[in-house]
């Protein structure tokens, strides 16, 4: 059995190691590292990321994150390239090859098809004798010493820096380009941040019951909409359908605990007449928030002028992913 000391030695010589390859990447973040970035950014077209190997697979990840803060992209896979795929590219797309050597056989195969094209080559190698730097329009230098692995062998430290350096590009043309939460929001419609900004409660409380009982309604009446509903809770409105209150399982419970006689007793004896509400244009992490500061489960939707519409719930909003 080996030995856990030593096991756990590696793993923190492998981050050790890795952390250094980022640092040797801050020297890197210079005036050529900003006349590239702004080559990118006033080019006319994509920014078409190739490699092969690993380096094909953080090129992959660096496309997405190019696309989703704004960096129109696209990923070619440097061996089918010469199949076919250098049909992928515009005249007026910029190329960044990532390598580690940048003496492969397919990069030396590729470069110059792509020459000839008249496209501007960006070169992300860790050795500026490679073929790949000599032939390069820019040059974006990766230095690694050694890898992580133990063997020196697995792409490790020197992927580590590429992807580094691919979300530094990334995050610098976001900054030129004065990309907003919205507009991040705006390629992420799904995803939580999405979900802050564009979500409303409006979008949600329709997708409930809307569960109400009038003023003079029994007990036993408002027993049986509140169940229906599964909200836990109803509202009390009027004729017109304004709200004057909402009764909740908590309502119920305490009454049941301090009256023994309920029969008597109506709709108006045991609601809260000044609920916790939210308007319907709101948005849904509002409600959500509101929800939690108050430490309560739905949320009754009133219009300006108060007129009841619907619940919102604390569910309706983990299944949107708000927790």
């Amino acid at each position: 059995m080996s030995d856990p000391e030593h096991i756990l030695a590696v793993a923190r010589r492998t981050l050790e190691i890795e952390l250094e390859a980022i640092n040797n990447l801050l020297p890197q973040i210079n005036e050529n590292f900003l006349k590239i970035i702004h080559t990118i950014f006033d080019a006319k077209g994509r920014l078409v990321v190739t490699g092969i190997g690993k380096s094909a697979i953080i090129g992959q990840k660096m496309v997405s994150t190019f696309n989703s803060t704004g960096t129109p992209a696209l990923f070619m896979h440097a061996a089918d390239a010469i199949h076919g795929d250098l049909g992928m590219i515009g005249k007026n797309d910029i190329v960044l090859i990532v390598s580690k050597s940048g003496e492969t056989a397919e990069i030396e195969v590729l470069i110059p098809l792509l020459q000839k094209f008249g496209n501007s080559l960006i070169g992300l190698v860790a050795s500026l004798e490679s073929y790949l730097a000599r032939q390069s329009d820019f040059v974006l230098h990766t230095p690694v010493d050694m890898e992580a692995d133990p063997n020196n062998l697995a792409p490790t430290a020197s992927t580590t820096a590429q992807l580094a350096m691919g979300d530094a590009i990334a995050t610098a043309l976001l900054a030129l380009r004065g990309f907003k939460p919205q507009d991040f929001a705006q390629f992420h419609p799904g995803g939580s941040l999405g979900k802050q900004l564009y979500l409303s409660v409006k979008d949600l409380y329709p997708l409930n019951p809307k569960p109400a009982v009038r003023p003079m309604s029994t007990v036993r009446e408002t027993i049986i909409v509140m169940t229906s509903s599964r909200l836990g809770a109803t509202a009390v409105t009027d004729e017109d359908g304004k709200l004057l209150g909402v009764i909740t399982d908590g309502d119920l419970r305490r009454m049941l605990e301090n009256i023994q006689a309920v029969d008597h007793l109506h709709a108006i004896d045991i609601m809260s007449s000044n609920p916790h509400k939210i308007l319907p244009d709101e948005k849904a992490h509002t409600a959500f928030h509101r929800l939690r500061e108050t430490s309560i489960t739905q949320l009754v939707v009133a219009d300006e002028q108060n007129i009841y519409l619907g619940m919102i719930h604390l569910h309706d909003l983990i299944r949107e992913g708000f927790v």
